[in-house]
């Protein structure tokens, strides 16, 4: 019989990292530079390993940073560059040596002044905050961050002075300069010492400017009047002191559930593999919150660095990420937002849930779907002619009332917030508004499911046209879509979507497994999903040969 899965129950000893063997190999683990697993490689999110595997550690990260230093000095970028980190043991060390690096190249580096943590968010709005009405001296950043991931992972990320994610223009460049310079022995990084370089740097008040600001795209006034009780849980992470000056600064009856800062987690609760993982959109890691749903009118979670949202209401308990997405946009479109250009548009990934589709379309509003990133998101966000972007993986930011740029980065922040707007203004949780778009729209079941791929067929599944697909029907209906490129944007996509009248999948291969990743959503309920599943398996399988 098969053991009883532990997820959602407390980590024990056992699953800690230890954090001194963690640090000690990000220092002394030399990485192999023909190894591909040990090269740098920038995702969605920038680069992310461990140092266990060799996959982050000191050597990385000094490349990284002079590759980055290259490329803006190529770029013209010549502002000052905003850097923070999140609470992962290895971000303090990496954020460690890109000062050393940043300070040696004469960059002018701006940290928290306070010597804190700081949300991803929080250095997208001073990006744009620096840069508004300027054509030179603009502004970058770097997040030292894995976002949601495991303890014993890190992360950097690269912003541009637009704020949001690097594109691959940028990134492609940068990770190959990066391994030239690991492959050539670092003799090209310039480095000086900590102390030098720590001395050298700025303060920048991320905290306050972002806190502060908050008004301007929530309406904070109109929750303290309500007097809506909130339950704001960091998970750990990097939004932690923000919560607490939110409410303060604002008047506001929240609570922070769970003040602490541990880089081992030890107080969260195993996701569905069983290991600790600060994903605010998943039931199990956010087991904890849930169990207090009750005491709050309105209860929040976010990841390491705040960039996604979770919503738990007393009578829906934890939102699916899609539904909450949903809510969101019927809310910010439907009339709270007077000061909106018209012509604003809704933004989705494709792998979010058809509800949006279906939500736009009842409010005569343009959505705009493009492939799976935050980074296509961001042009629209800069212009104003995107309300609202927003992926399914619980990632997503919107304008400010007079319709100005917020962020270009995901903001789990202001949706957070923006769950006890909506509570305030219209006196239904959000769990009750996605009831009644359920009544008035139907019920789709939504799914993701991985199943195995060798980096051949990954390679090819990447690389799929419309035409390597034979299949006319899906789950008994015929297929009216076969898309390798995004519909808003004629990007690729980087792998397969397929539609029905009531139903979709895609298939994307992963950028860090041996897997494909299959999406699937049926508005026929459960069982068509289940068909949806297996038949696209079976489609792709077919496409792959």
């Amino acid at each position: 019989m098969a053991p009883e899965s532990r997820a959602g129950t407390l980590a024990q000893p056992s699953d800690l990292v230890d954090v001194a063997h963690l640090v000690t190999a990000y220092y002394t683990g030399e990485p192999d530079p023909d190894d591909l697993d040990q090269q740098v490689a920038f995702g969605t999110s920038g680069h992310r390993g461990s140092s266990l595997k060799t996959s982050f550690n000191d050597t990385h990260i000094a490349a990284t940073t002079q590759a980055i230093c290259d490329y803006r000095r190529e770029q013209g970028f010549d502002g000052p560059l905003f850097i923070g980190r999140d609470t992962h043991a290895l971000s303090e060390p990496a954020w460690a040596t890109a000062l050393e690096v940043l300070a040696a190249n004469e960059v002018t580096v701006l940290v928290d002044d306070r010597d804190g943590y700081t949300p991803t968010p929080a250095v997208s709005h001073a990006i744009i905050r620096a840069n508004a009405g300027r054509t030179s001296g603009l502004a970058d950043g770097i997040v030292v961050t894995p976002s949601h991931n495991p303890p014993a992972d890190g992360g950097f990320k690269y912003n541009p002075p637009h704020g949001g994610p690097a594109d691959t223009d940028a990134t492609s460049v940068i990770a190959a300069r990066a391994n030239e310079l690991i492959k050539a022995g670092l003799g090209d990084v310039h480095r000086i010492p900590f102390a030098r370089a720590r001395a050298a740097a700025g303060g920048y008040d991320f905290m306050g400017a972002y806190v502060d600001d908050l008004p301007s795209v929530v309406d904070l006034a109109l929750v303290k009047e309500a007097g809506v009780r909130i339950g704001a849980d960091p998970l750990g992470g990097a939004s932690v002191h923000y919560w607490g000056e939110i409410a303060e600064r604002h008047g506001l009856d929240l609570t922070v559930v769970n003040p602490l800062v541990d880089p081992t987690w030890r107080f969260m609760t195993l996701d569905w593999d069983e290991k600790i993982r600060m994903d605010c959109s998943s039931p199990n890691a956010m087991a904890s919150l849930i169990q207090r749903k009750d005491d709050y009118d309105i209860a929040t979670g976010n990841d390491a660095d705040a960039d996604r949202h979770g919503i738990v209401t007393p009578d829906g308990g934890l939102m699916n990420p899609n539904h909450f997405l949903a809510v969101a946009i019927g809310y910010l479109f439907g009339g709270s937002r007077p000061g909106w250009p018209e012509t604003a548009r809704i933004g989705k990934t494709l792998v979010s849930s058809s509800m949006i589709d279906r939500v736009a379309a009842s409010l005569g509003k343009p959505m705009v779907e493009v492939p799976v990133g935050f980074k296509w998101f961001v042009p629209g966000l800069i212009d104003g002619s995107f309300g609202f972007g927003g992926e399914e993986s619980a990632g997503a930011s919107f304008l400010r009332m007079d319709g100005s740029t917020w962020t270009t980065d995901k903001d789990g922040l202001i949706l957070c917030l923006l769950a006890s707007e909506i509570l305030a203004r219209t006196g239904s949780t959000p769990s009750e508004h996605y009831a009644r778009l359920v009544a008035e729209h139907g019920d789709p079941a939504y799914a993701r499911v991985d199943a195995p791929a060798n980096r051949e067929q990954k390679a090819k599944l990447g690389a799929l046209s419309p035409d390597d697909v034979s299949a006319t029907s899906l789950a008994g209906e015929e297929i009216t879509g076969k898309l390798t490129e995004a519909p808003g944007n004629g990007a690729k996509i980087g792998g397969l979507k397929v539609t029905t009248e009531s139903a979709w999948f895609a298939a994307r291969p992963s950028g860090t497994e041996d897997v494909y990743k299959i999406y699937a959503e049926s508005f026929k309920g459960p069982e068509h999903l289940a068909q949806v599943q297996d038949e696209a398996r079976e489609v792709v399988s077919a496409a792959l040969g």
